[in-house]
């Protein structure tokens, strides 16, 4: 139900909306001095970091090494297409050490539901 929390255009999106609430508590605290809109700038960065710093740590456990060992043993299993697309979700889901310990039925589900939503054209 909240697959697209995990997109990027979503994070992408909150990261606007932040910085549009930033700017603007700047602007009127400049304007006013008023010590609410430094109180509302602190609580917009904190809560930026609480939203997002769990969308990007899954980006930063992975080395490139690591993403090319896990392409490359795909395509054998795989073909190249599925990868391509399984790759995005498994990079922001799993850490290197969580999908290497999986076993092998959860990974071959993990496939079958990317296979479903990778390569599917139409909505329905």
């Amino acid at each position: 139900m909240f697959d697209f929390m995990d997109e990027d255009w979503f994070t992408i999106t909150l990261e606007v909306f932040f910085l549009i609430f930033i700017v603007y508590d700047a602007k009127q605290y400049l304007q006013s001095k008023k010590k609410e809109y430094l109180v509302n700038i602190v609580l917009t960065i904190g809560f930026a970091i609480w939203t997002l710093y769990p969308m990007y740590i899954s980006y930063f456990k992975w080395s490139e090494t690591q993403k090319e060992e896990v392409l490359k043993s795909c395509e054998k299993e795989d073909n190249v297409t599925l990868c391509r697309c399984i790759d995005g979700g498994l990079f922001k889901e799993y850490s290197f050490e969580e999908l290497k310990s999986l076993d092998k039925d959860k990974l071959q589900k993990i496939k079958e539901e990317a296979k479903e939503d990778c390569l599917d054209d139409g909505w329905f």
